[in-house]
């Protein structure tokens, strides 16, 4: 099991904290790890294998001149949903890496943000290096506002 799934399920499940106060813990110490991620405050709510979820809230930090949440700041949450996706996913024999991103600006992102990245079990195991994750934002009311694809070039470790 990787350490981020570890990770995750040990501080989803103490249960002297609860699973609310483990996931802002988890999601904080995720940031740590790729600060960048920081600069959205993402708020994990799920990471299985072949799935991550997570939430940008909606706050003048991430906002554009529309006071919306910024096209990029939609990027960066897309990312680290996928990144914990392929923490969480890939065969211990296996790195991966981004090569690129493809993306469709659908509607206004004028609530919180959740970001949803999702691939197959048969992705993992092919011997194609490359690997589309499906990835998107919804708005609170069911709205998608970014869609597309986060593509992955995942080789043999060496």
């Amino acid at each position: 099991m990787s350490q981020v799934l570890s990770l995750w399920q040990k501080s989803t499940s103490l249960p002297v904290v609860g699973p609310l106060v483990g996931k802002r813990a988890f999601s904080f110490a995720f940031s740590q790890m790729a600060p960048y991620f920081a600069t959205i405050r993402p708020r994990f709510v799920e990471i299985r294998p072949d799935y991550a979820e997570l939430v940008i809230p909606k706050r003048r930090g991430v906002h554009n001149h529309l006071k919306t949440v910024h096209a990029i700041a939609l990027c960066n949450g897309l990312e680290a949903a996928m990144g914990a996706l392929a923490e969480a996913t890939i065969p211990s024999d296996k790195r991966w890496i981004p090569k690129g991103m493809d993306v469709a600006y659908t509607a206004k992102a004028t609530s919180d943000i959740t970001c949803i990245a999702e691939t197959d079990p048969a992705q993992w195991t092919s011997g194609d290096p490359d690997l589309p994750v499906r990835v998107r934002g919804v708005r609170d009311d069911g709205t998608v506002v970014i869609e597309g694809v986060i593509k992955l070039w995942v080789t043999p470790k060496s």
